[in-house]
C-alpha cells in the first residue's frame, strides 16, 4: 500500500501526539518560510530555531509539511532539513493537499494549508508571519488569497503580524470583517503590517494577555458559532520594524516596476518581496524575523494560557 494512503492525516510526531494526550502546549508552525521565505542555509537555521523559541516558552512546536506524500504536524530533523533543502519542495496552498498526498509529493505549507492540517490535528494556535490578503488591483485582478476564506471555516488562533504592506490592507480587513473572521491587536489599537508596527489601519478590539486571547477562544466555543478563525495581530517591535520611509519608498519603487514589468498573479507577491529585500539592503528581511520570532513566542504564551483554562 502506497505510503501516502495512511489514514492519519496529518501523521503527529511523536513529540506532538505526547504532548496533545498529556494536554500541554502546541503550536502549529508553517514551513514555506523554510522553503521558499528565506536564503540558504540561513533558512534551516531559522527553522530550528523558531521550534527552539516555543520550547523555551513551555511548549511543542509542530512544524507542518508534506514529505513524500505524507502531510505532518512535527517535523523531526531529518524531514526539516529535506523542506529545507528546497530541492523539488513544492508550494502547498490548502487546494494542493489532496494532490500533494495524492502523487507523494514534498512540499511547504502556506497558511492556509497549515491552518487546515493543525486545526485537523486538534491544535488551536498557530504561529505565522503574515497573512495573506486581498491584492492591489483586486478589482481589476480578483486576486485574493485562499488564506482568508479558509480562515473563515477554520477553527484556530493565528498569531501574526497583520498582512503584509503590498497588499491591500483595508479592503483584507474589510474582507475578514465579511467573512466573519474576529481580528483582535495585542497591546495595540494599531492594526501592524507585517515589517510596520502600525498599517494606518486599527484594530475594533485590544487584548493585554495571552490569557485574555485564551478566554476569547473559549468564548468562540461557547457561542458555538460558524467555525471561523481568531486572529491576533501581534506588530513587530518598533525599535525592530522596517523604517517607514525607507519601506514608502521602496514599495513605491517595486509597484512601479511590477506594473512595468507587467508582472501578475502568483509572480507579484515573490518579485515584489525580492524587490524589498534587495532595495533595503535585506533590512525587510530582518524585520520579517523579528515579526516571526515575537509572533512565535506570543503563540507559545496563548497556547500555554489555553493549556492551564482547558
Amino acid at each position: 500500500m502506497p505510503q501516502h494512503r495512511t489514514a492519519e492525516v496529518p501523521v503527529l510526531s511523536e513529540e506532538v501526539r505526547e504532548a496533545l494526550a498529556a494536554r500541554r502546549p502546541v503550536v502549529a508552525l508553517e514551513s514555506t518560510i523554510i522553503a521558499h521565505g528565506l536564503p540558504r542555509p540561513r533558512n534551516l537555521s531559522v527553522g530550528l530555531e523558531l521550534e527552539d523559541l516555543v520550547r523555551a516558552e513551555g511548549a511543542v512546536p509542530a512544524t507542518v509539511a508534506v514529505v513524500d506524500g505524507v502531510a505532518y504536524a512535527g517535523l523531526d530533523k531529518a524531514r526539516l532539513e529535506r523542506i529545507a533543502a528546497g530541492e523539488g519542495v513544492r508550494k502547498l496552498g490548502h487546494r494542493d493537499l489532496a494532490p500533494a498526498l495524492a502523487t507523494g509529493a514534498t512540499g511547504a505549507t502556506t497558511v492556509s494549508a497549515t491552518a487546515f492540517l493543525a486545526a485537523r490535528a486538534g491544535l488551536r494556535v498557530f504561529a505565522t508571519g503574515g497573512l495573506g490578503g486581498v491584492h492591489r488591483g483586486f478589482a481589476q485582478t480578483q486576486d485574493e488569497s485562499a488564506d482568508l476564506s479558509l480562515l473563515a471555516r477554520t477553527r484556530i488562533t493565528v498569531v501574526c503580524a497583520g498582512v503584509k504592506s503590498l497588499l491591500d490592507v483595508p479592503a483584507t480587513l474589510q474582507r475578514l470583517e465579511t467573512l466573519g473572521v474576529a481580528v483582535v491587536g495585542y497591546r495595540t489599537r494599531a492594526f501592524p503590517g507585517f515589517y510596520l508596527a502600525d498599517s494606518g489601519e486599527t484594530v475594533d478590539w485590544t487584548v493585554e494577555r495571552p490569557e485574555a486571547v485564551a478566554e476569547m477562544m473559549a468564548a468562540q466555543d461557547a457561542v458555538a458559532g460558524p467555525e471561523s478563525a481568531l486572529v491576533v495581530a501581534n506588530p513587530v517591535p518598533r525599535s525592530e520594524q522596517l523604517d517607514p520611509g525607507l519601506h514608502d519608498r521602496v514599495l513605491a519603487q517595486a509597484l512601479a516596476e511590477c506594473e512595468e514589468r507587467g508582472i501578475t498573479g502568483q509572480g507579484v507577491t515573490p518579485f515584489l518581496l525580492g524587490f524589498l529585500v534587495r532595495a533595503t539592503g535585506g533590512a525587510s528581511l530582518e524585520a520579517n524575523l523579528a515579526a516571526v520570532r515575537g509572533n512565535v513566542r506570543l503563540g507559545a504564551q496563548i497556547a500555554g494560557a489555553w493549556a492551564a483554562l482547558a
